[in-house]
């Protein structure tokens, strides 16, 4: 299947896959403090080291008591308990202060206890506050509890020796609050993937640009989305084009997971990334069946895989998106996370081309309806302005107006 200008493209799915297989999944491991290891791939399993929590505690604030003196309580007839311990008012005189029993809890006996503290010893659950009304000495309760009300028992978060989390997850911050709960300071991950990210192109300049010029946005959007996806970027200067200064810059950064040049990648006389992808070690697909996005190339140099992507901005997003994300994962040793995704109604309807996967950017029109936003693969204002997009599978001409779609959320913080 040839494509402007293509001998032959390959399908996007059947292009992931040839990609992938060039990838080294990672093989050794570090150690670092839980509290840095946010956005980390976890090398080996997890088990806590201690029950979470590590005693029975009170799951509100109200009185410990033994649930059998409850047994006939009710708003009509309260069952009135001595209180035990301090007053929660402070006021010592109009309560017992004697904890002879270390703190217990006997028969006919009330304690007041706080969200989270210790469950007394001879206690067995908790009456809420509002379930009860102090008078001096006495607690009268209103309500019968069983054994178990209101009390979070000693490893109902987590037990001791449970699994939590397996090897390969990329840890989120709750998922440092968990480790460190679960007794552990530090944890073994994947080193981060180090990424070169090489924007070219004779035109682009950092800044300023004059008459016929244009400011390098796609290595800084790639190498921003590299960081996101849990890898480490190496953001480097523009580079022209010139084989020779490419073929330098290409083999400068094999020592990296991935190298990722953006521009040059498609056909025309000013378009050499390929022939020095070619030159330097071997050209495995040029040309993939999707859009926008369809220069996109990918090889091997000296053992390291090299991406290659357009120059165009969205063209350069969508198949960072597709391409190099699941390369960051597999070199970073994890699986990467599905896109959130919201439903919604197409107001316009999509055009796209049998035999090729689009990706339509879409904005919200209003309460569950979508449009795609205007706009070609040179305009990067369309992404800031689309709410998502919608993937059309190579086995349709395009969607109708009025069908239900899924817009996929890809630039979320995934």
């Amino acid at each position: 299947m040839g494509h402007e200008g293509f001998a032959e493209v390959t399908r996007l799915a059947a292009a992931r896959e040839e990609l992938l297989s060039a990838v080294d999944p990672p093989e050794t491991a570090e150690s670092i403090a839980v509290a840095d290891a946010e956005g980390a791939t976890l090398a080996d399993p997890v088990d806590a080291e201690r029950d979470v929590p590590g005693f029975d505690r009170a799951a509100m604030d109200g009185y410990a008591v033994r649930a059998t003196d409850t047994h006939d309580a009710s708003g009509r007839s309260p069952v009135v308990l001595d209180a035990v311990g301090p007053n929660p008012t402070g006021d010592q005189n109009s309560w017992s202060s004697d904890d002879a029993v270390d703190g217990a809890v006997g028969d006919g006996q009330a304690r007041y206890v706080h969200t989270g503290s210790p469950l007394p010893d001879g206690a067995d659950a908790v009456v809420k506050v509002e379930e009860t009304d102090a008078r001096g000495d006495r607690i009268e309760v209103a309500v019968a509890v069983p054994p178990g009300e209101n009390v979070a028992p000693a490893g109902e978060d987590v037990q001791s020796g449970a699994r939590i989390f397996d090897a390969g997850r990329r840890l989120r911050p709750s998922d440092l609050g968990l480790l460190k709960a679960g007794g552990h300071r530090s944890v073994a991950v994947r080193p981060r993937p180090r990424v070169s990210v090489v924007p070219t192109g004779e035109e682009l300049v950092d800044f300023d640009p004059g008459y016929g010029e244009t400011t390098e946005t796609n290595g800084l959007t790639v190498s921003r989305l590299v960081e996101r996806w849990g890898g480490d970027a190496t953001y480097r200067d523009i580079v022209g084009d010139d084989e020779a200064v490419l073929r330098e810059a290409v083999s400068r950064d094999t020592d990296h997971d991935v190298v990722v040049t953006t521009g040059g990648s498609s056909v025309g006389e000013r378009d050499l990334i390929a022939d020095v992808v070619a030159d330097l070690g071997d050209v495995l697909g040029h040309g993939v069946a999707l859009k926008p996005g369809h220069p996109v190339g990918y090889g091997v140099v000296d053992g390291t895989p090299v991406l290659t992507l357009p120059g165009y901005p969205v063209s350069c997003l969508v198949t960072a998106v597709q391409l190099l994300r699941p390369v960051v994962a597999r070199a970073g040793g994890f699986e990467p996370e599905p896109f959130p995704e919201f439903e919604a109604t197409l107001d316009r309807k999509i055009a796209s081309e049998v035999g090729v996967r689009s990706f339509v950017r879409v904005r919200k029109t209003g309460e569950g309806a979508v449009e795609p936003v205007r706009g070609g693969a040179g305009v990067l204002s369309s992404v800031a302005a689309a709410d998502g997009w919608v993937v059309v599978p190579e086995s349709l001409e395009g969607v109708a107006a009025g069908e239900p779609v899924a817009v996929q959320r890809w630039e979320s913080f995934c």
